[in-house]
């Protein structure tokens, strides 16, 4: 599967910086293209500058709303990010078409922090415009929610994240949930901290997108899970974990060959048993996984591993994890070493975390904009309902 990947703001652009990156690794490693181009879009030129991987042209790092903000940012007022999003939307589009990837994407992916300025009000106002310009193409919208000291100190953060929630779910075709808080490590410094988070962000989409991308017979699954697979499974809330389980002592899964006796055959399953308990322990936001209405899984290991107790097993685990889901599972033979489970809850009725931010902006104030003088204001809330939406 191949993705268009859009970063809005200082988040959504680093990790889109991150999705350069790994599609870097596919095309070095396994001779495959996962991702079409990658643009940041933002309004502050030093988050800009500040990106490794994403192509230094002004179509790949397009900045927008200068002459609003001065280059340096909307100050979290995310309905003001919405703003220039929707002043500068023919220049958006302009950079789409220009790329020449949108015709070669599966999908587009859109990504932002939930709390910031610029990118909870673009990554809406954005993915709309792709929904009009560009019909029949998937839309997808990751939404990084903050840190618990971010809520606790910040007073825009809980209204921001609320607004920006609402109004990517009416839009997106699906919205991936990622809690900044579920990946910090106490000990590590600031900027470690979000450098490891998003690499743990990135890495459950590798082998999912390559899968689909695979030309070489050896690494061609049984059953294989390609781009229809995928877009069959994502649906409004949506969140996805990784797991690795690595074989014991080093020495290669099925190297025994005709040799291999039962336990060698248990060891496989027992590994992508904990793999799969790793990916459900690291799901993106913490949630009740019986809540899903849809599931997918895939499994990555050695051919000799891949043996149809493993699946079976992975599928029966899966099943009663979520009894009402319907799941899509599958296998790709890659790797010398480990069993690798990726999998993606879709279509949750609830999420808890989601309606702690929508609970808390309706029972406290919240900044926000008198549409008559322009001024940003406070204002309770007083129900779901009067939660403002920024498209």
């Amino acid at each position: 599967m191949k993705l268009l990947v859009i970063g809005c703001g200082q988040c959504g652009g680093r990790i889109s910086d991150e999705f350069a990156k790994l599609n870097r690794r596919s095309r070095s490693d396994r001779n495959l293209d996962i991702v079409t181009s990658v643009i940041a879009v933002n309004t502050d030129v030093a988050d800009l500058s500040g990106l490794s991987n994403v192509k230094k042209d002004p179509v790949h790092r397009l900045m927008i709303g200068s002459e609003r903000s001065g280059g340096h940012g909307v100050g979290k007022i995310n309905e003001l990010g919405a703003d220039i999003a929707r002043d500068d939307s023919n220049k958006i589009a302009e950079a789409l078409s220009s790329t020449g990837a949108m015709t070669e994407s599966d999908a587009v992916l859109v990504i932002a922090g939930a709390a910031g300025g610029t990118g909870s009000g673009a990554m809406p106002v954005i993915s709309r415009l792709i929904k009009e310009r560009f019909p029949g193409k998937a839309v997808y919208d990751m939404a990084v929610l903050p840190f618990q000291h971010e809520e606790e100190t910040e007073a825009r953060t809980i209204f921001n994240v609320a607004t920006c929630l609402k109004s990517v779910y009416l839009v997106a075709d699906a919205v991936f949930l990622v809690d900044n808080q579920k990946y910090a490590k106490e000990e590590t410094s600031v900027r470690a901290n979000m450098g490891d988070i998003n690499i743990q962000v990135v890495e459950p989409f590798y082998n999912l997108l390559c899968a689909d991308e695979e030309r070489h017979p050896d690494h061609i699954g049984g059953k294989v899970i390609d781009s229809g697979d995928i877009m069959e499974t994502l649906s409004g809330w949506t969140v996805f974990g990784y797991g690795k389980s690595t074989k014991s002592g080093g020495r290669a899964f099925g190297l025994g060959g005709l040799r291999q006796d039962f336990k060698d055959k248990e060891d496989d399953i027992q590994k992508g048993a904990r793999a799969l308990k790793q990916a459900i322990d690291e799901l993106s936001v913490k949630c009740d996984p019986s809540y899903a209405q849809r599931a997918l899984y895939m499994v990555t290991a050695p051919s000799k591993a891949m043996n149809l107790s493993l699946i079976k097993d992975m599928a029966s685990s899966i099943q009663k994890l979520s009894p009402k889901a319907m799941i899509r599972g599958g296998d790709y033979p890659r790797g010398k070493n480990a069993v690798e489970v990726t999998l993606v809850l879709s279509e949750l009725s609830n999420v808890n975390l989601v309606k702690h931010y929508f609970d808390r902006v309706i029972s406290r104030p919240g900044e926000t904009r008198n549409k008559g003088t322009g001024i940003y204001e406070v204002k309770v809330h007083g129900s779901f309902e009067d939660i403002p939406i920024l498209i």
